[in-house]
Formats: structure tokens, sequence, C-alpha cells
């Protein structure tokens, strides 16, 4: 990574993705991501992304409306590491991304990207942004959507005092442990929490916290966001089981609430 001290640097623009990433469905582009945020994207050559292929393909969506500073085959396309992915990279010492900021270390702009929503959060990347900061490089984070505070906007609980606390654990026994603390916690404190699952495990996530919460705890999901078929519910825990008694949740055909097909944002709260 040796240039000159004279060099220009680049910046770090965060790039946000659509929310329609693994969906059926897909947005428009133009509908969700904003024109300025697109023109910047189209004018960027070197990137750091989540998954190659997602990334050529939201720049194939790009190209449509702007054209693109290089063709999709010149475009250099660097991947965070798999275990980034795995274990994250928001602790100092996990991963080094320096290096992957060669190019705007050279005077090249580069964009960082995840395969949906804004990067570094609820994704990997807050090593990019972190490396970027130490090394001098200006950081910008374009707007777009969030699929987290779009939820927690929708979801009728406490947006004053919030947290995001990723995924719950698969064992079904820690599972219904780790909620039982998250919900005594937001009881106690009125702090809303905010959690997504895999979406073929959205039912069991559902079944666990129906089962789980109390009554009158508020459970709230939203589905699709951004989507046309995206909905957002957000009920007492109580009216949820008598929704599954009717059968009406039971994740078993297309219709079910919420789908094991479609990413889903879960928050609970008072």
């Amino acid at each position: 990574m040796n240039t000159s001290a004279n060099t220009p640097k680049g910046r770090l623009f965060l790039v946000p993705a659509p929310l329609d990433f693994g969906c059926t469905q897909q947005a428009p582009v133009t509908d969700v991501i904003p024109t300025h945020t697109l023109k910047t994207a189209a004018g960027l050559q070197h990137w750091v992304c989540e998954n190659a292929k997602s990334a050529r393909a939201y720049l194939k969506r790009i190209g449509e409306h702007h054209p693109l500073v290089a063709p999709l085959q010149e475009q250099s396309l660097q991947e965070l590491p798999r275990h980034v992915h795995k274990k994250g990279d928001h602790e100092a010492g996990q991963f080094d991304a320096r290096p992957l900021l060669a190019p705007a270390l050279a005077g090249h702009d580069m964009g960082l990207i995840s395969e949906a929503g804004m990067p570094a959060v609820a994704d990997p990347g807050s090593s990019v942004v972190r490396a970027a900061h130490d090394l001098g490089l200006e950081v910008i984070a374009l707007t777009g959507p969030v699929s987290l505070l779009l939820a927690l906007a929708a979801s009728g609980l406490n947006g004053q005092n919030f947290a995001f606390v990723g995924y719950l654990p698969q064992d079904a026994g820690e599972r219904s442990q780790r909620l039982k603390e998250l919900e005594s916690f937001a009881l106690r404190t009125g702090q809303t929490q905010i959690f997504i699952e895999t979406p073929y495990r959205n039912p069991a996530l559902w079944q666990a916290l129906v089962q789980t919460l109390q009554p009158n705890t508020r459970l709230a999901i939203s589905i699709g966001l951004t989507l046309e078929s995206g909905r957002n519910r957000s009920d007492l825990v109580k009216n949820w089981r008598q929704q599954a008694h009717q059968g009406k949740t039971t994740g078993k055909d297309k219709n079910a609430f919420p789908p094991a097909d479609t990413p889903a944002v879960f928050s609970i709260g008072r």
C-alpha cells in the first residue's frame, strides 16, 4: 500500500442496497434508493462487498437508470472474508481491513456495500469503516433503507430507547432463555428489543415468541419491508396466540405470517 504522500486520498462511500435480496419479488430500485445514492454508486469502480454476485446484480440494476463508470466485468469487487460473515468484524483486532482500502489510498473513491440495507448495520463492514477512519479517509454514508429503523417506526414500540441484539440462539432451550432475558429487560426499562432471523427460521422463532413471552408483552413483526407485499403487525402476545389458535400464523402456507421465505424484523417491548 505504498502511495505518494502527495496523492489525494479517495473517499469511502457506504452504499445502501435494496431490502429485497433473496425475495421472489423486487421493488423498483428507483422507488427505494434515492437518485443521489444511485448516481454516486454508478460513478464508483472500486468496491468492498459482502458478496460479489449480489453486488454485481445491484450494479446492473443501477446501470439500467444511470450509466456505470465502468462495465460490470471491469468493476473491482473485493469480498469480505467468510469468517467475517460468520463471526462479525465489530471487535478491534478481529480483522484488518486496511489492505482492502488500497485503491482509496491511491486516490480512488470506493464503495462499501452489503447484500441488503445499510452496510455495517446488522451486516459486516464495520471493520472497513474503522480502517478508513484510521487511514485518514473521508467516510460518507449515503441515504437508503435501513430495515431496523423502518420496522421500529412501524412497531408502535419505544423509538426513544431501543437496542438491536442480532440473532437469537438456535437451540430451543437457549433461545427461550434469551427471550425471557430480553423481555424482562424490555419491560423493566422500556427499551425496545429488536432482532432478526434467517427467513426459513421465521416460523420457529415466532412459535417460540408466542409460547415464551408474557401475554401483555407487545410483539411487532415487519416483513418484506419496502416491497408492495410488505406487512407490519404489532399486537399483544395474547392476541398473537389467539390468531395462532385460529391457524392463521402456522408458517405452513404462502399466506402465513410470518412467512419462511421473506426477511423479517422482530421487536418486543411494552
